[in-house]
């Protein structure tokens, strides 16, 4: 049973944002303080995707835990109307896993970073996430995701680069040049 009324929880529903949410916001400051330049919320590409770097031919989604059915602690499923929650969380994934396979089948990129790992006690400080994102998007993988982790274990690690920043870019710029991922 739901504490308010359906009138407010609609209206509440329907108040909840998708852009410029706290998740996103930190993060887009953190990869700005990487010297990293983006795109916000480009409507030419399917999904419009949070983050777009034309220049590595990349698309970054910014997922909500919950709307996007994660499965950590922070994606529940409420208990009134479970089916309807279940049917329109299922309906969710499948828009999100169409329009990350359009997006590869066009040549993109694509990461999904999931609120986990921005808030909340589990989560990873923004420059650490902001850290995976700019190595990821230095590489050559399709896919990319970064989730917060469990209590009991380790934080997720942005994996070991030799290079650094000026290296890794100008080795972009070399990909880029030769028609790889930094092509665009």
């Amino acid at each position: 049973m739901d504490i308010v009324s359906k009138e407010t929880r609609s209206r509440i529903m329907a108040r909840v944002g998708q852009k410029d949410t706290g998740p996103e916001i930190l993060l887009r400051s953190a990869l700005h303080r990487t010297g990293l330049r983006y795109r916000l919320h480009d409507r030419t590409l399917p999904g419009s995707p949070d983050l777009v770097f034309p220049r590595f031919r990349s698309a970054v989604f910014i997922h909500g835990c919950y709307w996007h059915s994660h499965g950590c602690h922070r994606s529940t499923v409420p208990k009134s109307r479970r089916e309807f929650w279940e049917e329109k969380f299922r309906a969710n994934r499948r828009r999100d896993a169409r329009d990350a396979a359009l997006l590869r089948e066009r040549g993109w990129r694509v990461m999904i970073v999931w609120e986990c790992a921005l808030i909340g006690k589990h989560a990873s400080e923004p420059k650490n996430v902001a850290e995976r994102v700019r190595v990821w998007l230095a590489g050559v993988e399709e896919r990319g995701e970064v989730s917060g982790h469990l209590p009991g274990t380790s934080a997720p690690k942005a994996p070991e680069s030799r290079l650094s920043r000026r290296e890794t870019d100008t080795a972009v710029h070399a990909a880029g040049a030769r028609g790889g991922p930094g092509s665009g």
